[in-house]
């Protein structure tokens, strides 16, 4: 529990110092930064949450008092990514500051947040993988051991796909701005993000489910798909221009 307080803590306070260095990159107005971080959080933890509970009913409708036991896990990445874009937008709203140049501004750090975050997972003995038998295999960061069982470490994986997409998106993050189109950074992280969760998640044995689909699978496959759209759309725009 203290464990995982301490990394989501430790990835606010990242993604608090990121946003805030691209404030002042882009000349826009002081704290907006840090109003991404405080507008985006209580959303992002309710959305996450609930989310959660509603692919999860079949065990909170009997154990209702579970539902408010966050310190436990069960916080869904996508849900966190639902009710942040929601409290983003409200900003955006508020500042009169384009939702997409909010949304650019926040990618690399998300992917950063949840390559810390997915270690949160392991400390709680959770998002792990099928049982790995062979054991020539069992051994960190293949497998992880879970109750004497030795499975695959998803969560590691996801942990450095996600570390990898932060450096790319930060080290390309200006050349993608020069498109002079708002929201090519945060189409690369859906994108980047979408295709590493959409493999990976097939190898858990804990995915949320929607009758026989997948649902982080699904919703990977449509937000990929959308933001390769959006980025084809503005290149052939910008070619007739």
């Amino acid at each position: 529990m203290q464990l995982y307080g301490i990394l989501i803590a430790a990835a606010l306070a990242i993604a608090a110092f990121l946003c805030t260095r691209e404030e002042k990159r882009l000349s826009l107005p002081k704290d907006t930064g840090l109003d991404i971080i405080l507008y985006a959080l209580p959303p992002a933890l309710i959305v996450a949450r609930l989310y959660y509970v509603i692919f999860s009913w079949e065990y909170f409708k009997t154990r209702p008092g579970d539902i408010i036991k966050l310190w436990e896990g069960g916080l869904a990445i996508y849900g966190a990514v639902i009710g942040g874009a929601i409290g983003v937008w409200l900003l955006s709203r508020k500042h009169k500051i384009p939702f997409l140049q909010l949304a650019d501004i926040i990618a690399p750090s998300l992917l950063l947040g949840q390559a810390i975050g997915r270690w949160g997972n392991f400390f709680n003995q959770e998002a792990y993988g099928y049982a790995v038998t062979d054991p020539a295999w069992q051994f960190f960061p293949i497998a992880v051991n879970i109750a004497g069982q030795w499975h695959l470490a998803t969560f590691f994986y996801e942990a450095l796909w996600n570390l990898i997409g932060f450096v790319f998106l930060y080290m390309n993050r200006i050349r993608f701005e020069q498109s002079g189109k708002h929201g090519h950074v945060f189409c690369w992280y859906l994108i980047w993000y979408g295709a590493g969760r959409f493999v990976i998640e097939g190898l858990r044995t804990d995915s949320l489910m929607w009758g026989s689909i997948r649902v982080s699978q699904m919703l990977s496959l449509i937000l990929v798909i959308c933001a390769a759209v959006k980025l084809i759309a503005d290149a052939r725009k910008s070619r007739i221009a």
